[in-house]
């Protein structure tokens, strides 16, 4: 059999890479450019300061409104020169959770039938039930009041439901020493 002639250039395939010099700055090329492109695309995206929505979810205002608390508490602290309280404030801040509804038996405001047999026994004996408590009334109905303004209260009370009690003064102050 015989072979075809081949000729010199057909023998010997040549590619684009000839010598080690020319290998080096391909393989370069390949690793560099690629890195060189992924650099300035990350450098492009966190450079941009766009006014799209949600651009400022990171400034100080928005980030401590969503942090802000749901409620808060207020502490009132009654000042030394604003005197006992009237009947009628600590009917309101107290006395006005069950009386206004009748809960527990608790006569209602203002019902003349309910408070007549008890305005009858005097104004002493509610006095006492009203500090010290009865039935399922807690000593001052719970709340954190003086004498002098839970008496105050109670004779507010009972006047609405047809009493004629004078509601206490407050105690005179004491004169100022010359």
């Amino acid at each position: 059999m015989s072979q075809a002639p081949q000729s010199q250039e057909s023998g010997h395939h040549q590619g684009p890479i000839s010598t080690p010099q020319q290998l080096i700055a391909a393989v370069l090329a390949a690793f560099i450019i690629p890195v060189v492109i992924i650099v300035l695309l990350v450098n492009y995206v966190s450079s941009n300061n766009s006014s799209a929505a949600g651009s400022e979810a990171l400034s100080a205002q928005a980030v401590s409104q969503r942090i802000m608390p749901v409620g808060t508490v207020e502490i009132k602290v009654a000042s030394a020169n604003a005197g006992p309280r009237s009947g009628e404030e600590v009917y309101k801040a107290q006395c006005t959770n069950c009386h206004a509804a009748g809960m527990l038996n608790a006569p209602k405001f203002g019902d003349a039938g309910a408070w007549g047999p008890r305005i009858a026994k005097g104004e002493t004996l509610l006095l006492e039930h009203a500090l010290k408590g009865f039935n399922a009334m807690p000593a001052q109905g719970g709340g954190d009041f003086s004498d002098l303004e839970v008496h105050r209260g109670m004779v507010y009370m009972a006047n609405a439901g047809g009493a004629k009690f004078t509601e206490p003064a407050a105690p005179a102050a004491a004169a100022s020493a010359p």
